[in-house]
């Protein structure tokens, strides 16, 4: 007979789950089949980097950012005025500035 192998309790409230978790799927935070196609076609019309432009470098944007923090509006979230393309540096920079660091989302 084997001894029972030890599982750690369950998480009884949201804020004792993992932070991946907390925040939900990409898909149940609105980034599912429909971002990726607005997403696609904003690059496409807006291919450099909003900040390297304005700080006179020349960078393919590769992420789609949200100039205004969406923080889960979906009326900001789908505001094509409030999207700007930022090469991966630059939008790893200002999404760590908002957030207070990698890995800590704001709640």
């Amino acid at each position: 007979m084997r001894p029972k192998r030890h599982a750690p309790a369950a998480a009884k409230t949201i804020l004792h789950q993992p932070v991946e978790q907390q925040r939900g799927t990409s898909t149940q935070r609105g980034y599912g089949y429909r971002w990726q196609q607005g997403r696609t076609g904003y690059l496409r019309k807006h291919p450099l980097c909003a900040e390297c432009e304005r700080q006179g470098r020349v960078e393919p944007a590769t992420d789609l950012d949200h100039i205004t923090p969406h923080r889960g509006d979906m009326t900001i979230f789908w505001d094509v005025t409030q999207w700007q393309g930022l090469c991966h540096t630059c939008h790893s920079r200002k999404t760590a500035s908002e957030d207070g660091g990698f890995g800590n989302a704001r709640r």
